[in-house]
């Protein structure tokens, strides 16, 4: 492979890089190599960096001007270092995995068996597992399984994972699998060298958890911010496909030749070029986070108690809030990962007092952090909740499994120790479970779908809402004559009014914040 076709496949990966049609021109040659955007150009003509810098790292600025008068939360507050959402979606069209797309695949599903040692999961099963992943690829519109195998292994560390025998025995079973276009091992990373050397052995694309879970998200992501994370966590794969490409490359010593008179071999200017990429949607998301946090400082000045409802990926969530809200606009999919982004609905407790609910993206068992990092300016929502509701599938197989995935990712989230001691668990889908007894204390048994013991969860949660926030139960006698009254309903919860028409007074019960009460003694000073 020569320095011009290595130059086409590698920025073929990076984001922000279109290449013409007319390849490289008449003169350029290998000692002189220019990157895609100067094909064209001649080999007399200089390259300006800084230049090709605003042209790489673009941030469509002209579109500010087009809507000067508009305002919404994403929209760039002049920061040179985020990204308008041109080019966001720009962004995310160019970094679809090479050889995925929106087509046909064929996946042969290689799990690797671990029978003892560090790696051994003791909690679910092979068979379990593999269950899983086929879930994970029909979640995919146009993927099917080809084929899936279990296959022991003693060396889950090494470069091909298998042992000699294995291996060659799992390279003949591809081989002579007709219709295979992907090869899915079912393990949270390949290392770039594992996934070069199954790919050059086995002819295919190789997947793994991430990348397969990543296209899921690519798949249902529709905001800005979803995008932006999305394009965040696909970083470390465009790294791997990088490093694999030059290391390839570096066997024919070519690695480390200079581009132009930069200064720079061809893999630091790559490298370059990938970092300011995740600098720039970094600053962007920071900058989405800060809104976040806007919009949360408005709720808690509105004093409504926030309710964040977590679970397993499928588990029902969406499905929960839409029975206790009675939001007739949520549309729950029996699908993986369904749910990406944050949304906030509002829903009545008992006491008519009003609560919202947010319903965050699911979890899955072995994720590599880096994926959860990505979205960790969704999931800081939950850290700033007055409660948290775990809801579990009760109907899975692996639903022990699932809920000690759900915890363990909600410890490395850091979620404030109050939180996850109040935690409410919810075991949802008992509808499919016979006689179902929920075997865990204070554990609420529900069915989402036919709303069995939704009366009891509305109790829990109310009980639990007022002791973790502190809202205070007042009897408090007001003139009818005056805006006590209304101010109430207004800024608390009423529960029950007694009305004294001889004095024109009544009692009201109410709930209401201890901020809200401040606020409610100053205006109306006790025997004015």
């Amino acid at each position: 492979m020569n320095i011009h076709h290595l130059a086409k496949r590698v920025f073929s990966l990076l984001p922000g890089f279109h290449q013409t049609s007319r390849g490289l021109a008449a003169g350029t040659c290998s000692s002189c190599w220019k990157p895609p955007w100067c094909y064209g150009v001649t080999s007399q003509t200089s390259l300006n960096y800084n230049h090709t810098r605003r042209l790489t790292l673009s941030t469509s600025k002209g579109r500010r001007g087009e809507r000067s008068g508009e305002h919404t939360e994403d929209q760039d507050d002049g920061d040179g270092d985020s990204i308008e959402d041109a080019e966001v979606d720009e962004l995310f069209r160019q970094q679809v995995p090479k050889d995925l797309g929106d087509g046909e695949h064929g996946v042969f599903i290689v799990h690797p068996h671990v029978k003892w040692g560090g790696r051994k999961q003791y909690l679910t099963t092979a068979e379990l597992m593999v269950e899983e992943a086929v879930g994970l690829v029909k979640t995919l519109d146009n993927w099917r399984v080809v084929a899936q195998i279990i296959l022991s292994t003693k060396t889950p560390e090494k470069k091909k994972i298998f042992g000699k025998g294995n291996f060659q025995f799992l390279t003949e079973k591809i081989r002579q699998t007709p219709g295979i276009t992907a090869v899915f091992v079912n393990v949270d990373r390949l290392s770039p060298s594992s996934e070069r050397e199954f790919e050059e052995a086995w002819g295919v694309k190789v997947l793994d958890r991430y990348s397969v879970v990543l296209h899921i998200f690519r798949r249902n992501a529709r905001t800005r911010e979803a995008k932006l994370q999305i394009s965040l966590a696909e970083i470390p794969l465009l790294r791997s496909r990088l490093k694999n490409e030059i290391e390839n490359f570096d066997q024919q010593g070519g690695s480390n030749r200079y581009i132009g008179g930069s200064g720079e071999t061809q893999l630091e200017f790559q490298q370059r070029l990938l970092k300011e990429r995740e600098t720039k949607i970094r600053s962007s998301l920071e900058r989405l986070r800060r809104k976040r946090q806007l919009l949360r400082s408005h709720r808690k000045h509105k004093d409504f108690p926030v309710i964040s409802v977590m679970g397993y990926t499928n588990c029902g969530k969406t499905s929960l809030i839409k029975a206790l809200t009675g939001d007739r606009g949520l549309q729950p999919r029996d699908r993986l990962f369904a749910t990406l982004d944050v949304t906030v609905h509002a829903g009545q407790l008992p006491s008519h007092m009003t609560v919202l609910y947010v319903d965050t993206i699911g979890f899955l068992s072995q994720l590599p952090h880096q994926l959860i990092d990505s979205f960790s300016a969704t999931l800081e929502d939950v850290k700033h909740s007055d409660l948290i509701v775990h809801v579990r599938d009760v109907s899975h197989p692996e639903t022990v499994n699932q809920k000690v995935n759900v915890l363990s990712v909600l410890k490395s989230l850091q979620i404030p120790d109050r939180l996850l001691s109040s935690m409410i668990e919810v075991h949802n889908k008992i509808d499919l479970v016979p006689d179902y007894r929920a075997s865990e204390p204070g554990a609420v048994p529900v069915s989402a779908l036919t709303e069995q013991g939704l009366d009891r969860l509305h109790v829990v949660l109310e009980e639990e809402v007022v002791r973790s926030t502190g809202k205070l139960i007042l009897n408090l006698k007001v003139d009818l004559s005056s805006p006590q009254l209304s101010w109430l309903y207004r800024e608390a919860t009423v529960q029950n009014v007694n009305v004294d028409a001889d004095e024109g007074s009544a009692v009201v019960t109410v709930i209401i914040g201890t901020a809200a009460h401040g606020r409610y003694r100053k205006m109306f000073p006790p025997g004015r």
